[in-house]
């Protein structure tokens, strides 16, 4: 009956699609948020948010790296079949580290056949808008610029801004770091906010898709907010450097700047039928922020490079004061859109997140999570970073070629360079701390050849012995 509604009246769809807010973070960690569990950072809009909706513990994104995890946002695919494992840059080329493999070339511009979510609701009725970092086209015109043939006017939003806003993108760039004179509980004006909000107090005649992309909480780390500043200073250790405490700022000021684009969804009228998603695109800055219980950080596959705040909310949809225990991936975002708003999906590597939406005890059927990062990093004095990579080290490691899967409750992890395994029970050993590829070798084996067969369905490239 609702399908023959859907043929018959075109009115009946727009009244039973929600509008939709996507909030994507950049380099917030997992456990950055008060209602996650930091002992300090204070994040009350984001905990009001996940008061009123449904909080994920197991989400992970679909790449340990910007760019990468924005393509399988956007496509529903995985990085290593969209070719798109790495950032973009300003030209084209390839790493020249002098390490014993040679990556793949760098991703460029994310390709206009492949399908976006924006493109797809756009096809189901939509008004489609981008503000923010866009981050999947060579730079153009300067750092993150948006491509006049592949920036997100190409790819199925029919407005948007890049607009820096109030992140120190816009102020360093005229030598400005200067504080503002602002009063305690006073923030610094974001005009990345205002265009969102001015978008939001539009009259819409048909539903919207936002993608409100925030350059928060990326570096540089820095904040012109003293009074903000100087709070951290005292509600963290005294042995933390000050960069932690600027850094704290930003994430307040990130949920601040969520705050008031939720009051404008209230002032509005349209709270009530807008499904608002928050995530991030990877784990913490090592250097930054530590991302324990879980090992390592941006950049690497271990859990803390992968795992990510996750919270939904849809009145009257999504129960308020839920959790979700399941594991979840970013490229399940395209086809739970699909599903909510009754568009015709492309094909995906994700799986609807619908059911768990509306019912979070539901059990999705077992299946596999890939990552793939074929590439090393720091790019810059690689050999001088250590080849450790531990728990809220506070340090960026040595991230060498290597892909992951995850099934039910066990992780594998394969490194290239040395044709070498680790296998870890993440259900007991969140941290990762043991390796139990030597105590379990039978399902060590059977994970590998299940991680090499779907690199090999994928078209996965891989990293290849460099050339002496």
């Amino acid at each position: 009956m609702r399908l023959l509604l859907l043929c018959l009246c075109p009115w009946f769809a727009a009244a039973t699609q929600p509008n939709v807010l996507f909030i994507l973070a950049d380099d917030l960690g997992w456990s950055d948020l008060a209602c996650q569990g930091h002992p300090h950072h204070q994040t009350p809009h984001l905990d009001r948010l996940a008061r009123e909706g449904l909080r994920f513990t197991q989400a992970y994104a679909a790449a340990p790296i910007c760019s990468a995890s924005r393509a399988a946002l956007l496509t529903g695919k995985t990085p290593a079949r969209l070719h798109f494992e790495f950032v973009t840059k300003d030209k084209p080329g390839a790493q020249n580290l002098g390490q014993p493999l040679q990556a793949p070339p760098y991703p460029t511009d994310l390709p206009l056949h492949e399908t976006t979510t924006a493109e797809m609701l756009a096809q189901a009725g939509y008004l489609t808008a981008f503000f923010g970092k866009w981050h999947l086209n060579l730079h153009h015109g300067g750092y993150l610029g948006w491509s006049p043939s592949h920036g997100p006017l190409q790819q199925g939003f029919a407005e948007g801004d890049a607009d820096f806003g109030g992140h120190p993108y816009a102020y360093f760039k005229g030598g400005d770091r200067a504080d503002l004179d602002l009063r305690e509980g006073e923030f610094p004006p974001d005009s990345l906010t205002d265009k969102v909000i001015a978008f939001l107090q539009r009259r819409h005649d048909r539903p919207f898709f936002v993608q409100w992309s925030h350059y928060h909480v990326h570096d540089p780390i820095h904040t012109r907010c003293r009074w903000l500043f100087e709070k951290y200073r005292r509600l963290l250790p005294a042995d933390a450097p000050e960069v932690r405490a600027a850094y704290a700022a930003m994430v307040e000021t990130l949920d601040h700047e969520v705050g008031r684009v939720l009051k404008a969804l209230d002032a509005a009228g349209v709270a009530g039928k807008t499904l608002v998603i928050f995530t991030s695109d990877n784990g913490g800055h090592p250097d930054y922020t530590g991302n324990a219980p879980h090992r390592g950080s941006k950049w690497n596959l271990y859990e803390g490079g992968l795992r990510v705040p996750l919270l939904v909310r849809w009145p009257g949809h999504v129960p308020a004061g839920t959790v979700c225990e399941q594991p979840v991936h970013g490229c399940d975002l395209l086809p739970t859109l699909a599903d909510l708003a009754d568009a015709t999906a492309p094909t995906a590597d994700g799986t609807s997140l619908e059911p768990l939406l509306l019912h979070p005890d539901h059990a999705l059927p077992e299946r596999s999570l890939l990552w793939h990062f074929p590439f090393y990093h720091p790019e810059k004095n690689f050999a001088k970073a250590p080849a450790h990579i531990g728990i809220n080290d506070f340090v960026t490691s040595q991230t060498r070629p290597h892909s992951a899967l995850r099934v039910g409750r066990h992780k594998l992890l394969h490194f290239d360079e040395d044709d070498r395994d680790e296998l870890y029970d993440l259900t007991a050993d969140p941290g990762e701390r043991q390796d139990l590829a030597d105590q379990q070798p039978a399902l060590t084996r059977q994970l590998r050849e299940r991680l090499e067969a779907e690199l090999k369905e994928a078209g996965a490239r891989r990293a290849k012995p460099a050339a002496r």
